[in-house]
């Protein structure tokens, strides 16, 4: 391999890039308003909630800092909303060319992760210039971009099972290695859902998608399920298997105390009892809980209506991107929305095991916010090419609509 060859192997993507990073003019259309304001709602209920859900445990756990919680959760919001309209302006198509930087940056920092210090046992965190960094979050985007590049590429051929299951799912072993080695099973699961979604979605390898995924599920389940961990003891406390922690135990029944407390109307804004340090990670894995104990089951079902809002029309606009790059890598990102919060919500009322799965925009943490944010700003890129395709199509129906009316084309007479 020359000098030129390998030059351009570790930067010629990145010059293409910056060459193909903003939109002709012709493509650039306005962004999704609808979705934005949809967006907002949700995200602006979020803050609201977690203040509500963290600030006893800021008061009791942070020397009384009330807001230690909600401070840097406001400050990466508005942050992530400016990055996200700036992002909307990058031409989405120019990402395929970051595809492998992003991918083995992930895998350098998950291999960071298992050297840094733990917490609870994990191994999950980066801690860089002050601050912390979780790479699972990284990584599900990675799996939507290298997945929506791999099917684009292979678009003849995404039907076959070289390529279409192989060339598809081999780079996310990496991933499931080292996400395994943290641990962080929840990842893990979110990532091979995700990955699904698309595939199914996309119709790639869709001949041989279900007896694969059956396979996979069983060896999933073994690889979780083999060792004495905490898997085991998760999924004893649910009743799947003959262990249980009685701390996890704990977690769900204080959870579905919450829940049933809060009635059709709730207790109230801020009014919550089980926040008070009974209630285990309300702040992030059972904030929903709380939003139910305060709200009731009218809040709860606000919140489940704006997501679905949130998801159909972040749909539709993957399904009117010009391109199946474009639709991919929005239906990826919407599915990752999708599976995060249903498998939440099923959590906290009980409905599936207890894995410790953030809520989108609503739960703490800077890295989940600020990526579903830049997320965020890749769809609006797409709606930008979907609604200039609209505009231009409606565009040539006026003009020949007016041409037709200038030649004096006769109109159908109506019957005497």
């Amino acid at each position: 391999m020359t000098f030129a060859q390998l030059f351009d192997l570790a930067f010629g993507n990145l010059f293409r890039f910056f060459k193909e990073i903003t939109f002709r003019k012709e493509e650039r259309g306005r962004v999704a308003w609808p979705f934005v304001g949809t967006l907002l709602l949700v995200l602006v209920y979020g803050l609201i909630m977690l203040f509500s859900a963290s600030y006893s445990t800021g008061y009791y756990r942070m020397g009384g800092d009330i807001y230690y919680y909600i401070r840097p959760q406001v400050g990466i919001a508005i942050f992530g909303i400016g990055l996200m309209f700036i992002i909307s302006f990058v031409n989405y198509r120019s990402l395929r060319h970051l595809q492998w930087y992003l991918y083995f940056g992930t895998l350098a920092l998950l291999v960071l992760a298992l050297f840094s210090k733990d917490q609870n046992g994990c191994h999950r965190w980066v801690y860089l210039f002050g601050s912390s960094l979780q790479p699972s979050e990284l990584a599900k985007f990675s799996t939507i971009l290298g997945i929506s590049c791999w099917a684009d590429a292979n678009y003849e051929k995404r039907g076959d099972f070289l390529h279409g299951i192989v060339g598809t799912l081999l780079p996310l072993i990496p991933f499931v290695i080292l996400l395994y080695m943290e641990p962080h099973n929840s990842a893990i699961i979110l990532i091979i859902l995700i990955a699904g979604t698309m595939m199914f979605c996309g119709g790639v390898g869709l001949r041989w998608l279900f007896p694969v995924g059956a396979v996979g599920a069983a060896g999933l389940l073994f690889m979780l399920t083999s060792q004495d961990n905490y898997v085991q003891q998760r999924l004893g406390a649910w009743g799947l298997t003959s262990g249980g922690d009685e701390q996890v135990l704990y977690q769900t029944q204080q959870s579905l105390y919450s829940i049933a407390s809060g009635g059709l109307t709730g207790l109230g804004i801020g009014n919550s009892r089980q926040k008070h340090l009974w209630l285990p990670e309300a702040t992030n894995d059972f904030i929903f809980s709380v939003l139910c104990e305060e709200l009731g089951f009218i809040g709860a079902i606000i919140c489940i209506v704006l997501f679905a809002a949130l998801i159909i029309q972040g749909i539709f606009i993957a399904l009117r991107c010009p391109d199946y790059f474009g639709s991919m890598l929005g239906i990826g990102i919407m599915a990752q929305i999708a599976w995060q919060t249903f498998c939440h919500i099923g959590v906290v009322t009980a409905t599936l095991p207890n894995t410790g799965i953030s809520l989108p925009f609503f739960s703490s943490g800077g890295t989940s916010l600020l990526i579903l944010l830049c997320e965020m700003g890749v769809m609006l890129s797409i709606s930008r090419a979907g609604n200039a395709q609209a505009a231009a199509q409606n565009q040539r129906e006026q003009e020949a609509l007016a041409r037709r009316m200038r030649s004096g084309t006769p109109g159908r007479r109506n019957p005497v």
